[in-house]
């Protein structure tokens, strides 16, 4: 029996396969070959200068997207059901901690199954009205999300800044903003659609977002205006709550601790416990999942902002990842708060007791959402 005859092992079957790709290459096939007729004329030319991915990379696409999707979605909506469902935990500075769940369970349920789909047929398949919507979408969550994350910030300066000469926030305060969030966010992301810049196929076909890559002014006066009104400003807003948040808790702690000083004694807390106001907890809270929002955007906005300004190379693969990045942020927020969040995690202990560890009972007297007692609040002990 002749050699050639023989099957090949498994691995050996997968190089020769691979091969053939390398030898398309050598054929002048690009990234932009699968593309859909009707999709051509949302494709830069810059893509017809790239070979066609590794299949590879799309089935780990569609297997990461998937895997986040199920986190994001189960996670984001516990928190929605828990937050409205539990009596302690309905409360103003809370409706916004909800509208920021409600925004980042939608951007993984409406932005993944598409992207799965995809990244099985390796090509956006859904015609370009689909792709222009999905593109929308996708930037009105992100920009929901961190202009929630904004007011979540300037809630806490509110309350922990000014104290007990601090105008509460209401219901009506609280649903104000969340509306005014969802306008702001949706008149940017609608601008696209008619006529100010497009959405166009991500690097690899399989996803949608801005056109970073036209050489248009208005197309680029977009982006950087965008980019400044989603990014920059949001974030310069949180910087200075964040600042004053922190000079005030140093200034208190440094009078509680000059005051036990003069009393004699080792502190004027009644328990470890209450070592730091639930105020301040919150706080916390809400910087660490500000921060890891500003991590997962910040890579999807150097992208953008060298397609502009032509600073650097861009390959499909490094934009498809960028996107993934991004909408990976949607599965951080329900971790932190089940990790952080005492009142939180006792109501998924009682609803779910396989899903959560149970709080210890200081835990779970104490509300990090409650806007009753901040950290400028605390009077020492006579």
């Amino acid at each position: 029996m002749a050699i050639t005859s023989m099957d090949p092992a498994p691995g050996v079957a997968a190089m020769q396969a691979w091969g053939g790709h390398a030898e398309a290459y050598s054929a002048n096939q690009t990234v932009v070959d699968k593309v859909l007729p009707e999709m051509l004329h949302l494709i830069d030319a810059h893509w017809y200068q790239f070979p066609p991915m590794n299949p590879l990379w799309y089935g780990l696409l569609g297997f990461t997207i998937c895997t986040l999707a199920f986190i994001s979605v189960t996670g984001n909506g516990m928190v929605i059901y828990i937050f409205t469902t539990t009596k302690s935990l309905k409360t103003p500075s809370n409706m916004l901690v909800v509208n920021l769940a409600f925004s980042d369970f939608l951007m993984m349920a409406m932005m993944a199954p598409p992207l799965c789909i995809n990244s099985y047929y390796q090509t956006w398949v859904f015609g370009p009205v689909a792709c222009q919507f999905y593109a929308c979408f996708g930037s009105l969550f992100g920009c929901v999300s961190i202009w929630t994350m904004t007011a979540i910030a300037f809630d806490r300066y509110n309350v922990i800044v000014k104290g007990i000469a601090a105008k509460p926030l209401t219901v009506n305060g609280a649903l104000l903003q969340i509306f005014g969030v969802w306008a702001f966010s949706l008149a940017w992301t609608l601008a696209p659609i008619f006529g100010w810049s497009r959405y166009v196929p991500e690097g690899n076909m399989t996803a949608c977002g801005t056109d970073y890559l036209s050489k248009d002014l208005l197309s680029q006066i977009y982006i950087i205006t965008y980019s400044i009104a989603c990014y920059f400003l949001p974030l310069a807003l949180i910087v200075y709550s964040y600042f004053f948040i922190v000079q005030a808790v140093a200034a208190h702690e440094k009078a509680m601790r000059e005051q036990a000083k003069k009393m004699n004694v080792a502190s004027l807390r009644s328990s470890e416990q209450a070592n730091t106001s639930a105020e301040c907890k919150l706080a916390k809270v809400a910087l660490m999942t500000i921060s890891l929002w500003f991590m997962a955007w910040t890579p999807y906005l150097v992208i953008n902002f060298a397609g502009v300004f032509e600073t650097a190379p861009i390959s499909p693969l490094s934009t498809i990842w960028g996107s993934v990045f991004a909408k990976a942020n949607a599965v951080y927020n329900p971790i932190v708060y089940g990790i952080s969040h005492p009142k939180y995690r006792a109501a998924l202990y009682q609803r779910f007791p396989s899903l959560a560890c149970q709080p210890s009972p200081s835990e779970e007297t104490g509300s990090v959402a409650s806007a009753a007692t901040a950290c400028t609040e605390e009077k020492p002990s006579a």
